[in-house]
């Protein structure tokens, strides 16, 4: 079985091309070959078919749809019998593909060898691989299939191909290699200024000054009238090169391939302990097959930050491909936390995507997203994360990929539905609350237990204490608190739901699990506002406590 996807849909058995059938039986083997052998769920082939109008038959009918798809893949195959291409997984399908057999893995293939000669220097040849991958595109992904966020998502990872075979066949003086592919392409990023200086440069270097300048007046133009901006910096540079006939490098030329973002902040200075979930996390993520998401809760100040940033650090060098990092501003009041497509775009600028070509979709976004880390191995770490909704679309599909994620509040659905890893972090023992405060004041003698005390094991707290205690006595700080961490209690007191709300502010000392409503037990739990300290026994962190009694 051979299977193409870029340029119309079809489906080959022994180069006899097959009747792909009804258009909604097309559209979920299309949505099935964009993913390239990674699960699609059902709410996704659900919304495919009806956009947003599914009646409550809706998964019964994509059930009768893969089952045509399985009999027409496989004629042989008997009623509910699986098959070898089709697959049902929990949540969703997924077609098995083999790369030989598959256009656009093929393509990716290419593309990535491109980049590898690339990076030794060896442009001429990264121009071949390059030019090989490119001359297996038709047309556009799935045409005639309508423009979904998936197959827009694959279209930007030919975009990004031609930018990069652009710039191989500058280098190795063969411009003529990609003026068709870097045309056809830049026709259809109109506004990409990145396509459209690569495409001037390589005009000029042809020979053809005139035809350069008149496609820099056209964009120009169309620059001014579609979105009222001026040509910026790098197709100015371009059409200056056009002007002084001198196409010898194309702007912001990428000899390495894409680029390798570091975006790590800073190795904590004063990190200590924590050797039971350091080692969790690094047999996770060592374990051959393992899970691809690690996710940190805890309270609030209980330094879920902290330790991700000293783990991903530890972690960094068996991913030579770099390391991304997001504060999401998961609990940082109303109207500042952070959408899906404000991290994307920020993901998408660091690897190398202009502005002018990142989708305005958010599912064109994370497609787009996925495909470029595709085979790359990166470090994610996504910090303050609100909810597993926050976080899904940021997820990569390679297994090569880890990503961190930190939250305030249990990530249940990325455990069931991604297979994470829960690292719970808790209040750090006595004796490493000692080092720590030891670490920050260089030994204090007897004041270090009424740090860890005030503080109440709480590594913010026990950070704010340290840092006023070199100003202001100890007896002063405990009179008036610790108003630092009222702002960090507050975001997360005013995420909880009213009933919880109002239970918390009852509750007191003690709660008992039987006398006490689950869900909203459960939520106080999950929100690491109540700890259960006896089995069925739950109380607020004493520093909670003060902060509800104050407010």
């Amino acid at each position: 079985m051979n299977f193409d996807l870029l340029g119309s849909m079809r489906v080959r058995r022994d180069d006899a091309e097959i009747p792909l059938g009804p258009r909604q039986q097309q559209l979920v083997l299309a949505l099935l070959l964009a993913r390239a052998g990674g699960l699609v769920p059902m709410d996704d082939l659900v919304e495919l078919l009806w956009e947003g109008d599914a009646p409550p038959s809706a998964a019964n009918a994509v059930h009768r749809q893969i089952g045509a798809l399985r009999r027409l893949l496989e004629p042989g195959l008997r009623t509910r019998e699986v098959g070898r291409y089709l697959l049902r997984e929990q949540t969703g399908y997924r077609l098995r593909v083999e790369p030989v057999s598959f256009d656009l893995l093929r393509f990716r293939a290419l593309i990535e060898q491109g980049r590898s000669r690339m990076a030794t220097g060896d442009a001429a040849g990264a121009l071949a691989a390059y030019s090989r991958g490119l001359e297996l595109w038709r047309g556009r992904c799935a045409a005639g299939l309508g423009r979904h966020p998936a197959f827009a998502a694959i279209e930007g990872e030919r975009a990004l191909g031609v930018r990069e075979a652009a710039d191989a066949a500058v280098a190795c003086e063969q411009t003529r290699t990609v003026l068709t592919p870097l045309r056809q392409v830049s026709d259809q990023y109109p506004l990409d200024e990145s396509l459209q200086s690569r495409l001037l440069v390589a005009l000029a270097a042809d020979g053809r000054q005139a035809e350069a300048v008149a496609r820099f007046h056209d964009v120009r133009r169309r620059l001014a009238e579609e979105i009222g901006l001026d040509p910026g910096r790098e197709l100015r540079q371009a059409y200056d090169r056009v002007l002084h006939q001198q196409a010898a490098a194309p702007p912001s030329a990428c000899s390495s391939g894409l680029p390798r973002p570091t975006q790590l902040p800073p190795d904590p200075p004063y990190f200590t302990g924590r050797e039971t979930l350091l080692a969790r996390a690094h047999a996770a993520a060592t374990r051959p097959g393992g899970p691809r998401v690690l996710a940190v809760d805890g309270m609030p100040g209980v330094g879920k930050t902290t330790l991700a940033v000293h783990l991903a650090h530890q972690l960094a060098p068996g991913f030579p491909d770099g390391q991304l990092y997001v504060d999401l501003r998961g609990f940082q009041g109303q109207g500042t936390v952070m959408a899906p497509a404000e991290a994307l775009r920020g993901f998408l600028h660091s690897l190398g995507v202009a502005a002018g070509a990142i989708p305005a979709e958010l599912h064109a976004q994370a497609g787009l997203f996925r495909s470029l880390v595709a085979d790359r191995r990166l470090l994610i770490v996504l910090d303050n994360c609100r909810d597993a909704e926050q976080v899904r679309h940021l997820l990569p599909a390679s297994a090569a990929c880890l990503v961190l994620v930190t939250s305030r509040v249990r990530l249940t659905a990325l455990v069931a539905g991604h297979g994470a890893v829960r690292l719970p972090v808790g209040l750090p023992g006595a004796a490493e609350a000692r080092e720590l405060v030891e670490q920050r004041l260089g030994g204090r003698g007897s004041e270090t237990d009424r740090i860890v005390a005030l503080g109440g094991r709480l590594p913010l707290a026990l950070a704010v204490v340290c840092a006023r205690v070199a100003d202001e006595p100890l007896d002063r700080i405990a009179a008036t608190g610790l108003d630092e961490l009222r702002e960090a209690f507050s975001w997360s007191y005013r995420a909880l739901s009213p009933g919880a709300q109002a239970l918390l502010r009852t509750a007191g000392d003690d709660l008992a699990a039987d006398r006490t409503a689950p869900a909203l037990l459960r939520e106080l739990r999950d929100a690491h506002l109540l700890t259960e300290h006896q089995p069925g026994r739950y109380r607020a962190h004493e520093l909670v406590r003060a902060y509800l009694a104050e407010s």
